[in-house]
Order: structure tokens, then sequence, then C-alpha cells
């Protein structure tokens, strides 16, 4: 019999719409994060070197220590903070990071603090651990930006992490420093840790980036390849434990994760020592998207009431159509063959929207505008 936990866990609805969209060879795929550019041609060049030198063992279970001194260098060109390399654990994309840390900080009953809206991924982790979610509301009208204060009024005595996300899936929201160091220190005072996701980091239009470690060390930063570099597929990622928490991790790592794949280790340290000057004509192809993007979607009269910052996502209001957020994708889906994720999946304040990701081609993006706006003159 199917356990009661692994029944708890509901689907991830953006993996559901893209597997039935790929039943069709018509569909215009705008459901899931996926980059449409490669890395570098040094990435490539490290992993086929690293295979052919045979590089396809195990590693120790907290990455190469040339990757884990690349991420701390990284740290300090970007931001000014020195990391110890010891406190990185490698992982094989950034949601197994993720379970980790908060494997790492959540008990039977603890409390751990999201926005809402938030990462679907988010509350399955936590509920998968026994742990109790407390959100925090986000208003389209602020741009789905999270104040300190209302991280404040949600944090309890039995809160144990508190979790950002900054560039924001699925809102594209970024926060400044400002709010980061006082989200910090309402963590501090109630004795909590931050959980940081900063998978999107490279990726922000306009507005300045911020790791939580600038302003505190007792955070779990979660960050990787996925979509800075164009490597989802490759599955590499790194968690940055506060102190005192990297041997934990580590146990953990060696228990469930083994070991991220070698070749591929060499490819992020490639990655990271690539020259980022190519990234700036990435954030203006997804800059424009977003625009053309942000039209379409106010043409159709589903106005978001808010600019994304970062990331790739745009939420849209459909509370106006017939049907759940799940209904509406699905009419989408079936009578526009335009593929996009339920908002549902991304907490009760997004239930009203579905997430349209622009990281396609403008082609794509104007196809589905299209289609969109016929199926939107038939409905009347």
């Amino acid at each position: 019999m199917v356990s009661e936990r692994a029944r708890s866990v509901d689907s991830f609805l953006a993996m559901d719409v893209l597997e039935r969209a790929g039943e069709r060879d018509d569909v215009v795929h705008l459901e899931v994060g996926e980059p449409d550019f490669d890395p570098p041609e040094a990435v490539f060049d490290a992993a086929v070197d690293s295979l052919r030198g045979g590089n396809t063992g195990y590693t120790v279970a907290r990455g190469k220590p040339e990757l884990r001194e690349a991420i701390a260098a990284r740290y300090e060109r970007d931001y000014g903070v020195a990391v110890d390399p010891d406190r990185i654990v490698v992982t094989p994309g950034s949601s197994p990071g993720l379970l980790l840390a908060l494997a790492a900080l959540v008990d039977p009953g603890d409390e751990v603090v999201l926005t809402d809206p938030h990462y679907a991924s988010y509350p399955k982790f936590v509920r998968f651990l026994n742990g109790v979610v407390r959100t925090v509301p986000l208003r389209a009208s602020e741009g789905f930006r999270p104040r300190a204060g209302d991280y404040e009024r949600a944090v309890g005595s039995e809160t144990s992490a508190l979790v950002v996300n900054s560039p924001a899936n699925p809102t594209g929201a970024v926060l400044d420093g400002g709010t980061l160091g006082e989200i910090a220190a309402v963590a501090d005072a109630a004795d909590a840790t931050v959980v940081s996701d900063e998978i999107y980091h490279g990726l922000s239009y306009g507005a300045a980036e911020h790791t939580m470690l600038e302003f505190t060390d007792d955070a779990f930063v979660l960050d990787g390849f996925s979509k800075r570099y164009g490597m989802t597929g490759w599955r590499l990622g790194w968690v940055v434990a506060p102190p005192g928490y990297a041997e934990a991790l580590n146990r953990l790592a060696q228990h469930v994760l083994i070991s991220a794949p070698n070749f591929v280790q060499d490819a992020g340290v490639a990655a990271l020592e690539t020259d980022e000057s190519w990234l700036a004509e990435v954030r203006d192809t997804y800059r424009r998207r977003r625009d053309r993007l942000l039209d379409a979607v106010q043409a159709w009269g589903l106005d978001p009431g808010y600019t994304p910052e970062g990331a790739y996502y745009v939420l849209a209001d459909v509370s106006d159509l017939p049907g759940s957020s799940v209904e509406v994708a699905d009419l989408f889906l079936n009578e526009a063959g335009v593929a996009v994720t339920p908002g549902a999946d991304f907490g009760e304040r997004a239930s009203d929207y579905v997430r349209l990701s622009y990281a396609t081609d403008v082609v794509a993006i104007d196809e589905a505008a299209t289609r969109v706006d016929r199926l939107l003159d038939r409905l009347g």
C-alpha cells in the first residue's frame, strides 16, 4: 500500500502539463522554465574532456574541491562575501539541495514560513518532512514583493525556517538588499534560519541582486547552473550551509544523493570561470520577451497588475474567465494548443492566475498571442 507520506504529495502541475503537451506536436510551450540558450562552449568542452579523461565515478558527497572553491570565488567576486568552501555541498540540481536544507532544519511540527505565491515544491517538501506551512500573503499591486513585517507577523515559537526566493518563481519579484537584511533580522529574533533560493540570480532586468549571505551567515543559500547557464538537464546545484550545519548536510547527501555527476562538476567549474559578459545579451533577450508577453497578456484582458523584475515568468489574472486556473490551463492547451501552468500550484494567492514562461523565442510568444486571441474571441 502506498504510504500516507507519498499520498500526501500532490502532482507538480507544470510537469503534468508538460507531459500532456508532449503528446501533441502543435503546442506552444509557455509552461516550464526551460532556457532556450546553450551554455558557453567552454562548458561543453570541459564536460567532454572530463568524460574522455575517465571522470565517470563517484566523487565525495560534498562535491569536488575545485568546484566548491570556484563557487566560493563567485561569492567573493559578485557580492564581496567570503564563503568557506567547506560550507558548500554540491547537489544534482537545486531541488535536492532544498530538500536537504529543510531536512537539516525541520522536525515534525516545526513551522516553515513561505510567501504566497511560492514555488510549487516548497510546501510539498515541508509537509513531506511533517512540518507545518505558514504563509506570507503577497500582493500584485506591490509587485508580489514581501515585506519584512509580513514575515514578522507569520513567525511563531515553533518557526524553524523562513524561505526567501529572489528573483522569484512564479512572480519574477526581486527583493532589495534592505528587505533581505530586515528578513534576516526577523529570523534571528525568532531563533529561526533563512533558506534563500537564489537559483535565478543573474536573470534580473534592472533590479540589483543581493545574496542573503551579505546580511547573515545563518542561512542556507541555494543556487545552481540550470537557469543562469542554461544547464537544466545537467543537474548541478549547490547549497551554502550556515556554520555548524555543513557536516549534517554532508551526511544527508552521502545517503540521499551519493554525489553529483563527476564530469558535470568539471563543467560547472568551467561555467563559473567564463567571462559572463555574454549574460548581458541573454538578459536583454529575456527583457524583450517579457515586454512582448506582457503586451499580449494585457491585450487578452488578463492584466497581471505588475511587471516582473527577474526570472522569466508572468502571472496572468484569469479570474474573469470561466472555471478555475486548472480549467483555464486545460482550455488553453486543448482549444488553443498553448501550454501554461495553473496558478493553483503556487499557493492560494495564485489560484486566480496562470503562470506563463517567456523562456522561449518571440516567434513562439507571438504565435501563443494569436492563438489565445482567437480562443478568447470565440468565448466572447
